[in-house]
């Protein structure tokens, strides 16, 4: 069973992907620890399918998603979750400009003790042209404020996740955008760390200002009315006490094994719960 699954959504990116894969196998090899890559096709209607279905039968860990029609970055990764088997996701773009030498560093954050469930890149030096920076850094700015955020850099794919935190979070179009604040939501603690950036080699950018402002406008509003709505699970605990009856006997409870951690009202391992409880929900 894999401990890390890289989850890569794709679109005609026919010419990055044996260059891409390539650079992952290399990096993960290096790790010495079980990992699966998870390529999700999202409607691809360039070569990048074939490419795909050669780079599985070279390498057993790669695994493919295929997408009936073109959705979108959001119902990719979240197809990317779903099938994932890893206690470990690690999100990137299939277009090369994230570096996978990146991801250790990503893991290293994640799994040191200072407890960290989210690892969010922040893309040093971007390669993209101005118009790109400023619409980034714009949106950015807007979204920190309406959801009293302060994500430096939320358009960057490259990010590592503890997967319980991805199996808890709603599913929608647009909610890549989110991420970090969702998850924040759901307990989990976030922090972010510098990344290598590279320029595109091949192939188009899938998005500009004028096909996501009034999409990313309204899914913001969305998002900022869930964080006013939001029913937080993490607050649920079941106390169980041992009491004494007048008489000296114990009371009904005591016929109970005792627990030492609290489970959630949803059903969740105690574990997760006491875990979760102790932590902001709003903070880094």
């Amino acid at each position: 069973m894999p401990e890390i699954s890289i989850v890569i959504p794709v679109f005609n990116e026919e010419e990055n992907l044996p260059v891409l894969a390539a650079e992952v196998q290399g990096v993960l090899r290096g790790l010495g620890r079980p990992y699966e890559v998870i390529f999700v096709d999202d409607g691809s209607t360039d070569a990048s399918p074939e490419v795909l279905r050669r780079l599985a039968r070279e390498d057993s860990a790669v695994r493919i998603l295929h997408q009936r029609r073109n959705s979108g970055q959001s119902a990719a990764l979240d197809a990317g979750f779903r099938f994932a088997r890893g206690g470990i996701v690690v999100t990137l773009d299939g277009d090369l400009q994230n570096d996978p030498a990146d991801i250790p560093k990503l893991l290293e954050h994640l799994e040191s003790p200072s407890g960290w469930d989210v690892v969010c890149g922040v893309r040093a030096h971007r390669q993209d042209t101005w118009v790109r920076k400023v619409s980034s850094r714009i949106a950015n700015g807007v979204r920190n404020r309406l959801t009293h955020e302060s994500v430096t850099d939320v358009g960057c794919t490259l990010k590592a996740f503890r997967t319980e935190y991805l199996r808890r979070i709603p599913m929608f179009t647009g909610m890549h955008r989110f991420l970090p604040t969702l998850l924040k939501m759901e307990g989990a603690r976030v922090t972010e760390i510098p990344v290598n950036h590279r320029p595109r080699l091949h192939g188009q950018p899938k998005y500009n200002i004028r096909n996501r402002i009034w999409r990313a406008l309204a899914d913001l509003f969305a998002v900022r009315w869930m964080q006013t709505r939001w029913i937080d699970r993490n607050l649920s605990e079941e106390i169980d006490t041992w009491m004494q009856r007048p008489s000296g006997s114990l009371s009904a409870s005591s016929d109970r094994p005792s627990s030492s951690a609290a489970s959630s009202s949803n059903g969740s391992p105690p574990s997760g719960a006491s875990r979760a409880s102790s932590r902001d929900p709003s903070g880094t």
